[in-house]
């Protein structure tokens, strides 16, 4: 397993080590000890899948504290553009977003922490994506930021104009007034 630094501190890419031959392939995609080994110590306590068709928006979407949210997200079918802004206001990159293909062939995945919102678009006919989570959902923490919003400059991997988007996250604020506690 290796890990992929960003430009923004603690959010990261895992590339699992991939064992390949004529049968196909084998990874771990997740393993305590690797993790640890890694640095990184997380308890995961709830796994998430989806499943969305080419065009959908997700995001952004984050939980406040005490329930805010470690994120370990790939992409099981298809492919995605995965998104994460930093909400944490102490952060010389506060506000910044950072973008990275993930798929199912590439089989990278990225490690979002708590104070960053996250969501992501898909680019392929279809995909199935899952994401293990250090806290349980919970709706009275949720918040969100606008996909749209122009103070972050996200390249979405599509024409907006078409994006299949839910009411929910067409109405969210921009960053400058949402309600992170981060």
């Amino acid at each position: 397993m290796n890990i992929e630094k960003t430009f923004i501190k603690d959010l990261v890419v895992v590339e699992p080590t991939v064992f390949g031959d004529e049968r196909g392939y084998f990874f771990e995609s997740y393993s305590k000890t690797k993790f640890s080994d890694l640095g990184i110590e997380i308890e995961f306590v709830q796994d998430n899948q989806s499943f969305s068709k080419k065009g959908t928006l997700r995001g952004l979407h984050y939980q406040n504290p005490p329930f805010a949210q470690t994120k370990l997200v790939r992409v099981l079918e298809g492919e995605i553009i995965d998104v994460a802004v930093d909400l944490r206001k102490d952060s010389p990159t506060y506000g910044k977003a950072f973008s990275i293909l993930l798929s199912a062939e590439n089989k990278k995945q990225l490690l979002v922490p708590q104070g960053f919102a996250h969501g992501f678009s898909v680019i392929s006919e279809t995909a199935s994506v899952m994401y293990k989570c250090d806290q349980f959902y919970n709706k009275a923490s949720e918040g969100g930021i606008k996909f749209d919003d122009p103070s972050l400059n996200i390249d979405w991997g599509m024409d907006l104009e078409n994006a299949i988007v839910s009411e929910k996250d067409q109405i969210l604020p921009f960053i400058e007034n949402c309600n992170s506690l981060f």
